[in-house]
């Protein structure tokens, strides 16, 4: 491992935000090279107390004298400028780094860092990667966007030059990575409110495929995908697809169960093994694949790839099953962009349930807005949707767009209006939670299938929804 100058000489890092999925997994690494780390978080999570378990000190709610004594200072993205503790940070004359930035220094220690890129599955595909390799017994590194259960977190701390990283094209993050092996799974349109085209998406993408040292195992399917590697030369490209053109592809696949499916894996015509996997659609095939390619290439026994697949249950939020209350299952799923609500319905619609609800909370206004007819098309697929208040997030609403506007193109779809004059807050999403269970739970019907969808917080919906309807 190789450090970089700017944590030359440090000794103390202190975490703005520890206990968010991104930190933490910085947290475990840097603990486990000696650093002495604080933190302080304004929510008490599961992940801070893990934070807690491995003696680091965290601080509850964000004040200015929680940095003294710190010689390097860490926040995420999501900390606003006016928050005391950022400011004192950028007062104190210590240098300060957004996590981001520290990732990228992060990857820099390591030989083998593997970076799973993509506007859809890098959590999934990550996961995969990493339960792969844990299952063979190597000692890697792993920053994850999602909760892996084997790992019971985010991310590992490991000694080998092995480190798998979920990498983010939101604002060009991943282009501070130092990737030997990245992964591509696919190129969309999304977070136009930054890169404005799909071609500047695209743009993005070929930087971060020439920054990769070694290989490029990239969706050969995906048109972006193979655009954005154009003029690339110098490395190891290995494609993967459905298409049998491509270098890595599936065949024979069969629906065993509403989960399970299983297909062998093939190369350049050759069957290389048979693969099966617990996690719903052929989204997941293909992630799959992604992740038998990787491993292959990084030398990992075939026979670890099955079991490693075949014992993956899914990340965190990834059509996480809530639970079975009165007959009617509920399920979780980060699906926030139009081709991943499609794909994840699509899946839900094929398990055979009676009905599937949809119960969406749109993320952003800016992505609400300039997606709304394909918005439309992916909910429609349900067969009864139900939506929440938009999250704006990082985002004020000069868009003045709300869930109204959404609601009103789709037939059928329900939806719970608020003061659109009242500045948004935890109290008006927690009542529209309330309101949504209600709806729900009164009629939902046995062998109904409810999926709630979004990347904020509508996961407390599902949660309540379960809760509502065990307690009846």
């Amino acid at each position: 491992m190789v450090k970089n100058s700017i944590l030359t000489g440090k000794k103390h890092i202190h975490f703005i935000g520890i206990g968010g999925s991104g930190m933490y997994p910085l947290a475990q690494i840097l603990h486990s090279q000696g650093y002495y780390l604080t933190g302080s978080d304004n929510n008490e999570t599961e992940t801070l107390q893990a934070v807690r378990d491995m003696g680091i000190p965290v601080y509850l709610g964000q004040r200015a004298e929680n940095i003294q004594g710190a010689d390097l200072i860490v926040h995420t993205a999501a900390i606003m400028n006016d928050n005391p503790e950022l400011i004192a940070s950028r007062n104190s004359g210590v240098p300060v780094l957004e996590r981001s930035e520290l990732l990228g220094i992060v990857t820099s220690w390591y030989d083998d860092a593997i970076c799973v890129s993509g506007t859809h599955g890098k959590t999934t595909t990550t996961s995969m990667i990493t339960q792969i390799m844990y299952t063979a017994n190597v000692d890697l590194s792993a920053f994850i966007g999602g909760k892996l259960p084997c790992i019971h977190g985010s991310g590992l701390a490991g000694k080998s030059e092995i480190m798998v990283c979920e990498a983010c094209e939101f604002v060009d993050t991943f282009l501070k990575l130092y990737p030997d092996v990245a992964v591509i799974l696919n190129i969309d349109a999304d977070h136009l409110d930054y890169f404005k085209t799909v071609d500047n998406i695209i743009k993005s993408f070929h930087k971060f495929a020439e920054k990769t040292t070694k290989a490029i195992i990239i969706n050969g399917d995906d048109a972006n995908s193979m655009k954005a590697i154009e003029g690339i030369t110098g490395k190891d490209i290995i494609t993967f697809g459905f298409n049998s053109t491509n270098d890595y592809y599936p065949t024979d696949i069969k629906k065993v169960s509403g989960m399970q499916t299983s297909y062998s894996v093939m190369h350049n015509g050759e069957k290389v093994c048979d693969i099966t996997i617990n996690v719903a659609g052929t989204h997941n095939v293909l992630n799959s694949l992604a992740s038998v390619v990787t491993c292959l290439y990084k030398g990992i026994d075939v026979k670890d790839i099955q079991k490693g697949l075949f014992d993956f249950g899914g990340a965190g939020r990834r059509f996480e099953k809530v639970g079975v209350a009165k007959g009617i299952t509920i399920v979780d799923d980060y699906a926030h962009h139009p081709s991943e609500i499609a794909v994840t319905l699509k899946s839900a619609v094929d398990m055979g349930y009676n009905q599937v609800w949809a119960v969406f909370q749109p993320f952003t206004y800016s992505r609400t807005a300039m997606l709304m007819k394909e918005f439309k098309e992916a909910l429609s697929i349900a067969d009864r949707i139900v939506l929440t208040d938009i999250m704006g997030s990082r985002e004020k609403n000069t868009y003045n767009i709300y869930t109204r506007n959404l609601a009103e193109t789709i037939e059928g779809a329900i939806y719970f209006p608020q003061d659109e004059t009242a500045e948004p807050s935890n109290e008006r999403k927690e009542f529209n939670f309330h309101q949504v269970c209600d709806y729900v739970c009164e009629n939902a019907q046995e062998g109904d299938l409810v999926v709630t969808m979004g990347c904020g917080d509508v996961y407390k919906c599902a949660k309540m929804i379960y809760n509502k309807l065990s307690s009846n």
